[in-house]
């Protein structure tokens, strides 16, 4: 044994001595049986700024056994620790209350206070006779809930846009009238706190976005706060604990704004993908001070607070942003700092209405150095990072005072390696001026943008040729920034290429959740809403998107018009006209506002959202109604981009009427389930009559009896009508039979686009036909994920083809993800089951896939799944969280021998064996751990 090894293995046996000291003295403790973990509040551990007056409680339940359900809780909130360290719940006492409910449970105690922090903790009894200790504390703070709480805190700002130049939803292709430049503003206000306080917490919103900066020091790790709403209507505001940055006596607060998508200033030479202008950037905060007394003290905006220029000198969401060092004025957020140079503010109106940024933030996460870095030509460096993702550069530099760097990102090279910016706007890049007093290091705050490559001018890499002592570029990196939702799962397979395959796509997914759900990092950054319905699968899988969800909804409910339509980008910031109103009003976009809520009840038991959007969901649909001609609705973008002999835009092979009218039935179907949930019988019953009638005008237009084939026979056409149901049951088989011959006789070949494609993995799914799926996806030789990857794609493309001529970072057909997760990994909600309360274990083994991991945690916990099979044997481990059930699928054939935990099935009081459905046995299992072994023959 060499002396490294043997220090491990007495590293090691130490470990274990200590770990199993019990042994050796006292007896050992067991394990609790039961246990409760995870303690969330609005979906958070610790939220601050909750802007209900009933949040909503979720725990976890552990138990090392099988079959574990709970079967009573008992909550305790109190407004001490004090107190609830005593088991007092002097705010809430639920009592013991006999109920499975462990996720979406209502705080149902006294009136929540403003501003306010409460402690809780729970317990639970399960089904087998056992009770839990009370779980760890968690806690929750409550935010501003009416105007009143905000103390007189009034918006400030350095200067007013004037009233004529306001232009909330302007129209695109309007001429620019102007060419000005704002003044991107430092905001201060120094004061005394009476003494240390006990607690110190900020109520902030700066618009466009803001930094704050108390005592010198950051506030948060947040990136491009608030997040961004229809500002018109309402605005956002964040909640930071500051208790240890505040101090006894002196104090200064200070806030930096940038322009964000409340102005898209119009300066030439730089991109402008839109003329947004709600007015100039503005502040409103309220700093609350709580002392050990019992007394309070709070610092809001208003006219005491000074202002001047900051070194921020050109800020835009779509052209990027300019810094200049050498106007930096150090201290300017301390308390000992000289503002006599500082002007007053001016008070300014704001948004009507001010809500807590319910949604994570965005943050820095992944930092990418550069791979290579090349001359591309004279004075142009290229650096490389390898992969596409959103993000900003970090700029590391010596030089002297006044030189000026110049960083330009971009996906894509063009063909003499220089960067290019043509398929995503050009006019997007960073300036950096020097101070000049050694390494200077330097990020970007208030814009972001979506690339791999970056080219720097007027500076040359640290060890290059220098003769003309430009600026030193000791270092550059790529900051991947995206809002921080939890990541909740992982897949992995034999199979190269889709494990290529959903990194390709977990890139786009992470590039595109901002504050809304992007379509692409750098062009747009709009939140094209059909990608949140047909892509919300996908993405929860991975990431617990629920908060930014709710936020989607909340951005739908304001962007929704007068006559009802719900548009296809929320925040609604520009009026699409070009081409008429088929970017505007497209049913399967702007039907996300009825498929979403329903969806996030479905994936997390949100009931809540299914009663506050009801009147929105009630309005569109209406709308629908009335635009549609005899059942029939025709216009919008139809199939967008799916491959046909043109260039991709709007559909090609499916005809318009049939996307629109079979989702507006979709839309039917589900308003019908949601009117029931809520007690709206009556509401139920008219869209369930309607529903009957646009599914019969459906198919008199579309159903060709004779070939049993909807339409063109598109797989769009022909996916969609049986995915939402408007297929009779005795031809539906002869319909999804026509679509596996349509993809075969393509020799395997997809194309359906952004709309259709969910659907027909859906369908093929459902059918048992996961081997057309593999033989349609594991392919590089024709547009698909392969042929992007094939290209040199690092994050999923616009395109099927990875055209270098539209966005390489694109959201909308990243469908495969629910498929790697649902069918190889096998791990599927089971019908009518919500928030994974019942699960379906249904891995697919096929084509050359040998083995395969998935994890999922869902609201009652985590989902796994690892199997592998070879010639003779099957092998599947799965876990079950406590508290729900699962069926089983094993794929064997009739003689084949099936052991758990190598006992023989029927012998294994843990489950019910169910029967055989074709080539797979189904077992029935409550929670706990399972490893099946299938033996020969398979």
């Amino acid at each position: 044994m060499g002396s490294t090894n043997f220090v491990r293995f007495t590293l090691c046996l130490g470990a274990a001595l200590l770990s199993g000291s019990a042994a050796w003295g006292k007896p050992s403790v067991s394990p609790p049986a039961l246990r409760v973990a995870n303690l969330k509040c609005e979906y958070q551990p610790h939220p601050q700024g909750v802007q209900t007056r009933t949040p909503a409680l979720s725990w976890e339940l552990r138990a090392e056994r099988r079959n574990v359900r709970q079967t009573a809780y008992q909550i305790l909130v109190a407004d001490s620790r004090q107190s609830l360290d005593q088991n007092r719940g002097n705010v809430w006492d639920s009592g013991h209350v006999p109920s499975p409910a462990s996720i979406q449970v209502s705080y149902a105690g006294g009136a929540l206070q403003p501003a306010k922090t409460y402690f809780w903790k729970v317990r639970t009894w399960d089904n087998q006779g056992n009770a839990s200790e009370w779980s760890a504390p968690a806690g929750w703070q409550m935010g501003l809930l009416t105007p009143q709480d905000w103390k007189g805190a009034t918006w400030i700002a350095y200067d007013q846009l004037p009233a004529d130049r306001v232009t909330a939803l302007p129209v695109d292709g309007k001429k620019d009238t102007f060419t000005d430049n704002n003044v991107l503003p430092l905001l201060r206000k120094q004061f005394e706190a009476k003494k240390q306080p006990t607690q110190a917490t900020l109520f902030i919103s700066g618009l466009g976005q803001f930094e704050a900066v108390l005592n010198g020091q950051k506030v948060g790790n947040h990136f491009l706060d608030p997040g961004w709403t229809k500002y018109d209507r309402q605005a956002q505001y964040v909640t930071f604990d500051v208790t240890s940055q505040v101090k006894s006596g002196p104090n200064a607060l200070g806030v930096m704004l940038g322009n964000g998508f409340y102005y898209v200033p119009p300066v030439k030479e730089r991109y402008r993908k839109l003329k947004a202008a709600f007015g100039y950037p503005k502040l409103i905060c309220r700093l609350a001070l709580t002392y050990a007394d019992g007394s309070r003290q709070d610092v809001v905006s208003d006219p005491t607070w000074q202002t001047a220029a900051g070194p921020v000198t050109f800020s835009s969401i779509y052209g990027g942003e300019d810094y200049n060092a050498a106007l930096e004025q150090p201290g300017w957020a301390t308390a000992g700092f000289d503002a006599q140079q500082w002007r007053p503010v001016v008070t300014v109106d704001g948004p009507a209405e001010l809500l807590a940024q319910q949604q994570e933030p965005l943050r820095v996460f992944d930092a990418f150095k550069a791979q290579s870095t090349t001359q591309a030509q004279p004075g142009k460096w290229v650096y490389d990072f390898g992969q596409n993702a959103s993000g900003i550069v970090e700029l590391q530099v010596k030089g002297r005072r006044g030189d000026t760097v110049r960083i330009a990102p971009a996906e894509l090279l063009a063909a003499d390696k220089t960067i290019t910016q043509k398929n995503v706007g050009r006019g997007f890049y960073f300036t950096y001026v020097l101070k000049g007093n050694g390494l200077e290091t330097w990020r970007p705050r208030f814009t972001y943008y979506g690339f791999r490559y970056a080219q720097v001018e007027g500076g040359v890499p640290q060890g290059e040729p220098n003769p003309q002592h430009r600026p030193e570029i000791i270092g550059l990196s790529a900051l991947h920034t995206r809002n921080a939702a939890a990541q909740v799962g992982t897949f992995s397979c034999s199979n190269g290429l889709f494990n290529q395959t959903h990194k390709l796509i977990d890139w786009s997914i992470k590039s595109n959740i901002a504050s809304v759900f992007t379509d692409c990092p750098h062009r747009e950054k709009l939140g094209w809403l059909e990608e949140t319905h047909l892509m919300g699968a996908s993405m929860r899988y991975g990431y617990d998107i629920a908060t930014l969800g709710r936020k989607t909804i909340a951005d739908m409910r304001a962007s929704q018009t007068a006559e009802g339509l719900v548009p296809e980008i929320a925040p609604e910031y520009v009026k699409f006209e070009w081409g008429g109103d088929m970017f505007r009003d497209s049913p399967e976009w702007g039907s996300a506002s009825i498929i979403l809520p329903w969806y996030v009840y479905q994936w997390y038991g949100d009931r809540q959202v299914l009663a506050e959007n009801y009147e929105m969901m009630r309005r569109y649909v209406a709308y629908l109604g009335a635009k549609a001609q005899g059942h029939i609705l025709a216009q919008g973008l139809g199939d967008w981009y799916d491959l046909g002999p043109k260039p991709p835009g709007t559909s090609q092979l499916t005809p318009m009427g049939v996307t629109g009218t079979a989702t507006y039935y979709y839309d039917l179907t589900i308003l019908a389930k949601v009117a029931r949930l809520l007690g709206k019988a009556d509401d139920a019953a008219a869209y369930e009559k309607l529903g009957t009638e646009v599914k019969t005008a459906f198919n008199a237009r579309f159903f060709n009896t004779q070939t049993k084939q909807y339409a063109t026979g598109s797989q769009t056409a022909n996916a969609m009508a049986v995915y939402m149901g408007l297929v009779s049951p005795a031809d539906k088989a002869a319909v999804v039979e026509n679509i596996v011959q349509d993809i075969r006789g393509r020799d395997n070949a997809l194309t359906a686009g952004d709309i259709g494609y969910r659907y027909l993995l859906r369908v093929l799914e459902e059918a048992g036909r996961s081997d057309v799926i593999f033989a349609m996806n594991n392919r590089a030789d024709v547009p698909g994920y392969g042929y992007q990857l094939a290209h040199g794609a690092t994050s999923l493309t616009e395109s099927w083809a990875a055209l270098p001529t539209v966005s390489n970072n694109h959201l909308m057909l990243g469908h495969l993800q629910e498929w790697l997760y649902g069918g190889l990994g096998g791990i599927r909600p089971a019908e009518g089951s919500v928030a994974f309360d019942n699960i379906d274990i249904r891995p697919e083994p096929v084509g050359d896939v040998t083995s395969a991991r998935a994890t999922h945690r869902s609201p009652y916990g985590l989902i796994a799944t690892d199997w592998k099979k070879s010639a003779n044997s099957f092998e599947l481990t799965v876990t079950i969280p406590a508290n729900t059930s699962a069926t089983i699928y094993l794929p064997a054939l009739p003689l084949a021998n099936i052991t758990e935990s190598r006992q023989p099935i029927d012998a294994v009081r843990a489950l019910t064996v169910l029967g055989r459905e074709q080539d797979k046995v189904r077992l029935r299992v409550g929670s706990g751990t399972y490893h099946f072994v299938v033996s020969s023959p398979l």
